[in-house]
């Protein structure tokens, strides 16, 4: 990586977690979503580090998200789950080590697993992946990511409760360019419902 390429994904960051920490602090959730989306649509639309293959940038308008509803924003404890281990190979961090510690219910839409990153810093991280992924018009193939800490993908906690609001569910990096090979949603965070909100797939050829 050159350091301007190193430098452009680091401010990428700083913006992201600046982002989140915004939507953390309003008091008008679906205000708040709405500037998070429009900032994600500039950042796609100009920024070096934008995941965009060059040939998808000169007609990038919008990533596509369905209006908000806050039915599908939850405050969940975490509770406990058995110990389970995953190794998942991507394409720039070799093999990415993460760890079950526990487990969402979302209410009567399913219950999701709560990993946590095993390599340096760690982090909370939990996908999901619900009965649109993959098919037209629906949600990416792989599934979306909820919280990925590392990142500075967190709408933060509740007293003891863990905020999932499903409106915030964003595609990952290989869901716009397919030489990524991300960390995607394994059976315990795979819904059997539909998700209505939340990114809707970008290409649906890759």
């Amino acid at each position: 990586m050159s350091p301007a390429d190193a430098l452009a994904v680091a401010d990428w960051r700083q913006r992201t977690h600046a982002e989140y920490q915004e939507a953390r602090d309003a008091r008008d959730v679906a205000a708040s979503w709405s500037r998070w989306r429009a900032r994600r649509d500039g950042l796609f639309r100009s920024h070096p580090a934008s995941p965009l293959l060059p040939e998808d940038r000169p007609g990038f308008t919008a990533l596509a998200f369905p209006d908000y509803d806050p039915a599908w924003r939850f405050e969940a404890e975490v509770e406990e789950a058995p110990p389970a281990h995953l190794d998942v190979p991507t394409g720039t961090d070799g093999v990415v080590p993460f760890d079950r510690i526990g487990l969402v219910r979302l209410g009567g839409v399913g219950t999701l697993d709560v990993w946590w990153l095993g390599s340096y810093g760690g982090g909370l991280f939990i996908p999901v992946k619900d009965a649109t992924a993959g098919t037209p018009g629906g949600t990416y193939g792989g599934g979306r990511y909820l919280i990925d800490t590392v990142k500075g993908a967190d709408l933060g906690r509740s007293g003891s409760s863990i905020v999932i609001d499903l409106n915030f569910a964003y595609n990952p990096s290989c869901a716009y360019d397919p030489e990524w090979a991300c960390p995607l949603a394994p059976a315990g965070n795979t819904l059997t419902v539909a998700v209505p909100v939340g990114e809707r797939v970008f290409n649906e050829d890759y």
